[in-house]
């Protein structure tokens, strides 16, 4: 018999964000592979017992991992330290996997918003499923989850596509220099360094959202021009108080 492994998409805040896929996948699985990063706070690991609080019924079997360090924040080449990053994974979680999924058993990892939108665990766990021995194969399944950029679009009651124009989602490095030629809108993600504050405002609007789906949730939009020293007091303000913070955004040349 062969074993599974289940990416299930838990959306970006709200237990409630989950397909019904998602419920029945968490009610399925044997095992529960947890990972543990590095600079995680409680209320992150909480809001994840909260979703398995709330959707399963029936002891679950939770193995942790703990992650390992992300150099590359600090090293001179970006890519080495990533690809250096995820071989570390590969090792520890395919160990993992072999000790605890015997024949005929499933197990799952919860991934914040949609396995498929800027998130390492699929990569590395497709890896890990093409590693399986001949005799014990590994099958992937997909749930797909509420992503952050949905998420924002929705609480901000705006569409992410305007008629006929491309819609570009990028990490924020790669925005130093504005939006690019020909791209109207811009959906921002992983904005550690606040780029929506260096690039020049000049006709752009914002659509800004931190904690989506929680009980802590900000939401601030307006004129590039005249909200990014608002936005900017409200998330430190706001990381400070919480030790963390998820937020994404939308540009829109006007």
């Amino acid at each position: 018999m062969s074993r599974e492994l289940v990416l299930i998409g838990i959306g970006a805040g709200d237990p409630d964000w989950l397909t019904l896929e998602a419920v029945r996948a968490i009610r399925e699985i044997d095992v529960l592979f947890v990972v543990l990063k590095e600079d995680e706070l409680d209320d992150l690991v909480q809001a994840r017992r909260q979703v398995i609080a709330q959707h399963r019924h029936t002891p679950l079997r939770t193995v942790e991992l703990r992650d390992p360090p992300r150099p590359w924040r600090t090293a001179p080449d970006y890519d080495a330290a990533v690809a250096d990053w995820r071989a570390q994974r590969l090792r520890q979680w395919g160990a993992a996997v072999e000790a605890a999924l015997q024949d005929g058993r499933s197990g799952g990892f919860l991934v914040w918003g949609d396995p498929s939108l800027y998130e390492s665990t699929l990569a590395i766990v497709d890896e890990l499923a093409g590693q399986a021995p001949t005799g014990q194969p590994l099958r992937l399944r997909v749930v797909p989850g509420v992503s952050s950029v949905l998420a924002l679009a929705a609480r901000h009651r705006i569409p992410l596509n305007r008629q006929g124009r491309a819609l570009q989602i990028s990490p924020a490095r790669l925005l130093r220099g504005g939006l690019p030629d020909g791209i109207d809108d811009v959906v921002v993600m992983l904005d550690g360094g606040q780029a929506f504050a260096t690039i020049d405002p000049t006709g752009l609007d914002i659509y800004w959202g931190a904690y989506l789906g929680t009980g802590d949730e900000i939401l601030i939009a307006g004129p590039l021009d005249k909200v990014r020293d608002e936005i900017a007091a409200r998330r430190a303000e706001a990381k400070a108080r919480k030790g963390w913070m998820f937020d994404t955004y939308l540009l829109r040349r006007r």
